[in-house]
């Protein structure tokens, strides 16, 4: 029923042609029936009168045989008629000046002014259609149709002139029709699925062309839209790139100058002044670092990938931010808990495999608590690489493990400072190489981090 009544621009057209079909028919049929149906159409038969003339004058001198024949003529004449006989088309055969046949019900007078013409006549208190024809022997016939209306709803309703044939050719008509319309809209799906199959970063025009008017007008629109929106793309994304690569230098000058600053502090005051100035320092150098890692992840694609060792390069960087886990407190171990299936790679740039695992190792360590125990666990599942990152930290809530991916956006309840870029680099990472990350509550309480990568062919 959903399929049914869901807006379809192929049932649109359908019953658009079909109404246009019908519309036509009626135009047609009541053309047909402005001149009464079938009994005013019996008037126009010249071939008929002909014949009734014919039979008069050939048995002019046999009048019972003559009648049988003629009662025969009329009964073919109306035998396909329904409704009251009264109603039925008659006629009167007249030879020098006398009637010599009348079919019942006919009008017991005759036109006053006979004509070779349909005319209308009030005879016997009725309104006929009335048309005469004489013969060269001067034998002539009058056929009459009673002019009251009847006749186009008899046509209409006995005989079903309208309705009948239109039910009957309505599959034949229909069926054809969609296939013609499902034929003439394929360029249309094929651009549908054209622009189905491409990615988020994928802004260059569409590669399909047709010659089809509307169709060209729509593909040019499309990717006149595409290329306005990677050009501002581009420019964001150089713009961002471009300060956060000035804001490194002055920076950096800042905080070798407050650290001087701090080295000779007079007193506790300067001393929290100046370790408030560093901590802000470091947050910002951390922001920017992190901005110019997002727009590398979310550069061109076409940086050098090639076959990482995952093993390898997780305890690389483990243990490059060792010293990081050491600041937090003792009992933080990290090589320790490692358990990782050897020969495991994937075909990815190893700088952003490198920013991945750095951002997520960081979280750990920052929201962990002091003395606790980070487990990193790399294994096989299929054909992925699945990196499993646990802390035992305070968690993220159900209702955020999604938000938490969007840049600059932080749970609101925690203390720690930062960015709010970590998980959007990783996802930005992760997209290029289409996998997928999963948040979850850890064994302990704390976060549980599950990476699927496709491993390399």
């Amino acid at each position: 029923m959903r399929a049914v009544v869901r807006p379809s621009l192929l049932r649109r057209l359908l019953i658009a042609q079909m109404l246009l079909l019908m519309l036509m028919w009626t135009l047609g049929i009541a053309y047909l029936l402005s001149l009464g149906g079938r009994s005013f159409l019996l008037l126009e038969a010249t071939r008929l009168f002909e014949a009734i003339n014919l039979v008069a004058d050939d048995l002019e001198q046999a009048p019972d045989k003559r009648q049988r024949l003629l009662d025969k003529m009329h009964e073919t004449i109306v035998e396909d008629y329904g409704g009251r006989p009264e109603r039925w088309p008659t006629f009167v055969v007249v030879q020098h000046g006398q009637v010599v046949y009348r079919t019942r019900y006919a009008p017991s007078a005759l036109p006053p002014q006979p004509s070779d013409q349909v005319s209308s006549v009030q005879l016997d208190g009725t309104l006929y259609r009335s048309r005469t024809l004489r013969a060269d022997s001067g034998t002539q016939v009058t056929m009459f149709a009673p002019d009251d209306g009847w006749n186009v709803l008899r046509t209409v309703y006995s005989d079903g002139f309208y309705f009948m044939p239109l039910l009957t050719c309505l599959p034949f008509l229909v069926i054809p029709a969609w296939v013609s319309i499902r034929l003439a809209m394929r360029p249309w799906t094929e651009v549908a699925r054209e622009v189905k199959r491409r990615g988020p970063k994928e802004l260059q025009p569409l590669r399909y062309r047709d010659s089809h008017q509307e169709l060209a007008i729509m593909v040019d629109a499309i990717n006149g839209w595409m290329l306005r929106v990677a050009a501002s793309s581009e420019r964001e994304r150089c713009f961002v790139a471009d300060a956060a690569h000035e804001l490194r230098t002055p920076l950096a000058a800042m905080m070798v100058n407050v650290q001087a600053l701090d080295s000779r502090a007079r007193d506790d005051r300067e001393r929290q002044l100046m370790a408030g100035i560093l901590s802000s320092g470091h947050r910002a150098t951390r922001v920017v670092n992190q901005l110019l890692s997002l727009m590398r992840s979310e550069a061109s694609e076409a940086d050098a990938a090639e076959g990482v060792e995952l093993e390898r390069l997780l305890q690389d960087r483990l243990a490059a931010l060792a010293p990081l886990a050491a600041l937090k407190g003792a009992g933080i171990e990290l090589q320790a808990e490692v358990e990782a299936e050897p020969g495991l790679r994937v075909l990815a740039s190893p700088t952003a495999l490198a920013s991945l695992v750095d951002n997520l190792v960081e979280n750990a360590i920052k929201y962990g608590p002091r003395g606790g125990v980070i487990r990193v666990d790399l294994r096989r599942q299929g054909d992925l690489a699945l990196l499993v990152i646990e802390d035992e930290g305070p968690g993220i809530p159900p209702a955020l493990r999604e938000r938490v991916f969007d840049r600059f956006y932080r749970d609101p309840s925690q203390r720690e400072p930062g960015s709010g870029l970590g998980l959007a680099i990783v996802r930005a990472v992760l997209r290029r190489l289409e996998g997928q990350i999963r948040l979850a509550d850890g064994e302990s309480g704390g976060l549980r981090v599950e990476v699927s990568m496709p491993l390399a062919p």
